[in-house]
């Protein structure tokens, strides 16, 4: 049974982080937006994802400012006073999002299935997805159109990139066979070893490619590329905090393939059909990779998690992270090296 018959007025989307899990969200978004085009959209985000998102077509974005805390809330619950939604898809079981969302009017406030809510989001949302036996994140996501009454198969994504940021990604790239390394997660011990970034740069120039660095101008993660380059035997390209959202958007597409941690670029990638070898030590890739080159990923989860809970993978909890600050050692250089001559001959380079 679903939620709605035929199209729903106006939907509220309330996803407001982070770049890899509104990356999943877009597809779901705009599979809604396909099916239903006079439906009216808006989307609650945080700044840095409303650089992605701020120019998707057909979308209303409100932009949330985390920093401002409880006036921040008070600045969107303003600015929609006047607007009652169909719906909202409460798409993040965070409680800053389920308290953020406590003052939006909506007839229908949808949250997660029970066994893939956490913090009380319950008790926000007056309709629920069914429990779901989907792993990935962004098969979960794809429930919530699944519930609306909009049909979701394969996600698809549609991110406009200017002319001005596809000629500077393409004058970067300028015809090379290309590997763009993004090699900052979100916290350091989610990292891969420098000196292992640097040998597989090597290794990369060896097999012809050209070898960019992309990342935040966050001073960890400049001072990781720095370190990278001092390391690498080879000539590479640094534009690690060089570049705004959407020209590292327009980079990744261009690229033939990208390395990253689990990070928002791996995920920025996938939508631009760009294959990704991820490293993954922390979290299952299987629930969080990058969703279409799960083939190609470096997984230590399995190994770690095991040892870590003495169980076995199918009764390890949905989400369950292994801890510890030195998984990431488990990925060797020639596992990631093999990876990489897997996903070439996949590219035909």
């Amino acid at each position: 049974m679903t939620l709605f018959k035929s199209a729903p007025k106006s939907l509220c989307i309330l996803r407001l982080s982070a770049i890899g899990d509104v990356c999943h969200a877009i597809s779901v978004v705009q599979a809604i937006q396909s099916h239903w085009p006079s439906t009216e959209i808006t989307w609650i985000c945080g700044k840095i994802e409303a650089q992605l998102i701020g120019d998707l077509p057909g979308i209303n974005i409100v932009i949330f400012d985390k920093k401002l805390g409880f006036q921040g809330m008070k600045a969107v619950w303003k600015q929609l006073s006047s607007t009652k939604f169909d719906a909202l898809l409460h798409m993040q079981a965070a409680l800053r999002a389920s308290a953020l969302s406590f003052g939006i009017k909506a007839k229908y406030k949808i949250g997660f299935g029970k066994n893939r809510t956490k913090e009380g989001q319950w008790l926000f949302t007056n309709k629920h997805l069914s429990n779901s036996k989907n792993f990935h994140v962004l098969d979960n996501f794809a429930d919530f159109a699944r519930y609306l009454g909009v049909p979701f198969t394969k996600p698809s994504w549609n991110i406009p990139v200017s002319d001005e940021d596809l000629q500077f990604a393409k004058s970067i790239v300028n015809g090379k066979p290309t590997l763009v390394i993004s090699a900052a997660a979100s916290k350091d011990s989610r990292n891969w070893l420098t000196d292992r970034y640097a040998s597989l740069v090597d290794y990369a120039i060896e097999q012809g490619m050209q070898v960019i660095l992309c990342g935040s101008p966050a001073d960890r993660e400049v001072k990781l590329a720095d370190n990278i380059e001092q390391l690498a035997k080879g000539d590479l390209i640094n534009l690690v905090g060089k570049t705004s959202l959407k020209q590292l958007t327009a980079l990744l597409s261009e690229a033939n393939i990208v390395l990253a941690p689990d990070s928002g670029p791996a995920h920025l990638a996938t939508t631009q059909g760009t294959k990704v070898i991820g490293l993954y030590a922390h979290s299952d890739p299987r629930r969080t990779g990058p969703y279409n080159s799960l083939d190609i990923v470096a997984n230590a989860y399995d190994e770690h998690i095991q040892l870590q809970t003495g169980k076995a993978l199918k009764d390890i909890p949905w989400g369950t992270r292994a801890k510890g600050d030195d998984l990431m050692k488990s990925i060797s250089i020639e596992q990631v090296c093999q990876l990489l001559d897997k996903a070439l001959e996949k590219n035909n380079l």
